[in-house]
């Protein structure tokens, strides 16, 4: 990676999602990964393939100018809003993303049969981790230590689409102030990391 403040196209990258999983959920409270490489405590659950669409970061911030007499801007004030993710979840025989969409308690499963409660929805806290691979393995892992689906689209059922779950994630800041975490590890000679290049 260039870093000496010339323009390389090294650094310009696009994100695929990780091969084996790309989108986890734990109950609130499981141990957070610090880093984009460590394995996932067992408490993490895949929530399987996602939309050709990805997922999307917005961080609804605004902008509070204040002016003197005059006209003069004279103060910035950066105001922080909303922390979102969205993504669109097609695994919609997944159990565990049955329960992500609509609460652990409105949801029971077993081998052969899966019965959900509908009900307006949960506001069930939960942790988030989504792994990426980058342009030449590089690695890249967000971590949401508390998130809740604020947002559940329309669900089609038709003949020529997936059905699909198209959430939206808000989160919630922790103990320290931050709504979430960017990890990248920038070498990766992981088979993982390989395969994923070459697709």
């Amino acid at each position: 990676m260039a870093t000496n403040g010339t323009n390389s196209a090294d650094n310009v990258t696009a994100g695929k999602p990780k091969v084996g999983g790309a989108v986890f959920r734990a109950p609130k409270g499981t141990a957070l990964p610090t880093n984009a490489t460590d394995e996932l405590d067992a408490k993490f659950k895949c929530l399987g393939y996602c939309s050709e669409d990805g997922l999307s970061n917005n961080s609804d911030q605004s902008n509070n100018k204040v002016s003197a007499w005059g006209g003069d801007v004279v103060l910035n004030m950066l105001t922080a809003g909303a922390d979102t993710f969205s993504l669109t979840l097609i695994e919609t025989l997944n159990a565990e993303v049955i329960k992500a969409v609509y609460g652990e308690e409105n949801v029971t499963a077993d081998e052969s049969d899966i019965a959900v409660a509908v009900n307006g929805g949960s506001d069930e806290e939960a942790v988030y981790v989504f792994d990426l691979i980058l342009k030449g393995g590089v690695l890249k892992r967000i971590v949401v230590p508390c998130a809740t689906i604020t947002s559940l689209g329309e669900i089609k059922y038709n003949d020529t689409d997936a059905v699909g779950y198209a959430v939206t994630l808000t989160a919630t800041n922790d103990s320290k102030g931050n709504s979430h975490y960017e990890y990248i590890h920038l070498r990766s000679a992981s088979p993982a990391s390989e395969t994923a290049e070459k697709e």
